[in-house]
This record gives C-alpha cells, structure tokens and sequence, in this order.
C-alpha cells in the first residue's frame, strides 16, 4: 500500500488493484456477517452530494467490517452557515475519526484536503475526475464473470465529459489489460482521455457495454436535444442489445433512467449485471475500508 488514502485508480498499479478485488472476494465469501476486524474505528460517510447506493454501501461494509459509523450531510451541518469544506472536515478530525469517505462536487479539494489531514480518505466521487469504488466494484463483477479482466473489450457509452466513472473504469481496465473504448455525441466527448471513439453499433460487439447516466440536467446547456433523441442515436434498445455477442453482458453503475439510456426491459434481463454490480459493492469497499486503516 502506497498511501493510507484512496483517491483515485489513475496512477495505482495492477498488484495493488488486484490485491483489493481478491480481499473484496474473500469478504464476500465470508460467512460471518459482521467482523471486528475494525472495532474500535471511527469512520465518518461525509457527503457533500447526495448519494444513495454509495452511501448505504459504505455504512453497510463499514459496520459489517465493526467499526463505528458517522453519517454527515452537508444539508443539516454548519456547511449550511457558510463553513467551508476543509473547516468541516478539520472538525471531524479534531474529534477523533480515523477515516473519512467523501464524496463532493468541486474537482481538486479531495487532493488538496488528503495533503493537509491526518485521516485517511476514500474517494465517494469528486466533481468530474474520479469514482474510484464504482470502476473496483465494476472491474470486480468483470473479473468474476469471465475469470480475467486482460483482453476484454468494453465499450463505455455517454456522458463521457462529465464522468467520473468513466475515467476511473479507464485508468483501473487498461492498467488490467482491457480494451476500452467510448462511444457518446460529440458534444460529450472527453478528448483528452487515452480511449477510441467509437460508433453506437461498433460498441455493441464488445464483451461488455456499460452505459452510463444521461443526466437529464444537463438539457438546459444543450448538450442533448431531448431524452427521446438521446435513447434514438445512442441508447441501448431492445434491438440494439439483440445485436450483441451472445456472451456479451450489460452493465451500468446506476441510478437508471429506464427507457432513456437503456430500454427497462434489458434492466433486469439475463445478461444484465446491473444489480449484480451493487451487491459488490460491498465487498469492495469492505476491501478498501480495511486497506485504508489497516
């Protein structure tokens, strides 16, 4: 371990990737349903953006892994009376926690905060730049259904600009050995990124096609002419999912809009392993809880 904090995959290397999916195989194996592996541990879930699956997952692995729980929400803290984030988070600090989970919407404060504490820090999702628990948990559900992530082809699809689930599945899949490719309207293409862009139809001939949010709030700016336009040039139909490789499978890091970037009748099908990917999620973040404070 390199660092006490998980701030993003961009940069951590594949042993150290792969030692997180093996810990997070064996908690999921285990069949005790709390551990005191962490008793005595002080974890605090501050969260500067709403969130509901990431979250409940990091309450649900902190507390299955004995460690006492805090839940933050900026909308009933003093953040609310104009106290900056750092100020908040030097308060938790001071009063004794050994980690924090953070998710916020601003890019760049995470990397400055995690130089000026003395806590560890896990990345909940930070502006546009990373979601690094998403990209594990997802890698984790790749690995456990084809036995090995080296070679496979992913096609990533949408708001590529604004992802930060994209970015992390890029960094921590091609440092695996994947291919990655991204297929989204122009107006949502990330050119910096190290990925091909690629049409709508060629995505479909990948092992895996995750799809990502269409973040409807994002009409007003013109990025998209309507959620009908959007699901029409490049969501994944019941027609289109019939047009990939029979062991293709379909992923998405959720929440959904049902009918907009995926048909609701693929959501739940057979080769979809959207809800797969949530139940890893606590697996996966018990790993890394573990890591960070062991």
């Amino acid at each position: 371990m390199r660092t006490k904090h998980l701030l993003g995959l961009k940069g951590m290397d594949k042993q150290e990737i792969a030692g997180i999916l093996d810990r997070a195989a064996y908690w999921e194996q285990s069949a005790a349903k709390v551990s005191d592996v962490l008793r005595g541990k002080f974890v605090a879930n501050t969260f500067f953006e709403n969130s509901t699956r990431t979250r409940f997952s990091f309450e649900m692995a902190e507390k299955r892994l004995g460690a006492e729980v805090l839940n933050f929400s900026s909308a009933e803290s003093s953040v609310q009376k104009g106290e900056s984030i750092y100020d908040t988070m030097r308060t938790l600090e001071s009063i004794g926690i050994d980690a924090a989970v953070i998710r916020l919407k601003p890019t760049g404060v995470l990397q400055e905060l995690a130089g000026k504490l003395n806590v560890a820090l896990v990345n909940a999702g930070d502006g546009n730049n990373e979601h690094p628990t998403q990209a594990l948990l997802d890698l984790y559900t790749m690995r456990k259904h084809f036995g090995d992530v080296k070679g496979l082809n992913v096609s990533i699809v949408g708001d590529i600009l604004h992802s930060r689930v994209a970015r992390s599945n890029l960094y921590g899949l091609t440092e695996l050995g994947a291919n990655v490719a991204f297929c989204a309207p122009d107006s949502m293409q990330a050119k910096e990124l190290n990925a091909p862009y690629v049409t709508i139809d060629e995505a479909l001939r990948a092992d895996v096609v995750m799809m990502l949010r269409v973040q409807l709030e994002r009409h007003d700016k013109g990025l998209i002419r309507s959620a009908e336009d959007y699901r029409e040039q490049f969501g994944l139909t019941v027609e289109r999912a019939s047009r990939m490789q029979p062991h293709a499978i379909i992923m998405h890091p959720a929440p959904v809009n049902r009918g907009v970037e995926i048909d609701d009748e693929l959501v739940e099908c057979d080769r979809s392993k959207i809800f797969t990917q949530m139940a890893h999620g606590v697996p996966i973040r018990m790993a890394v809880i573990e890591r960070v404070l062991s």
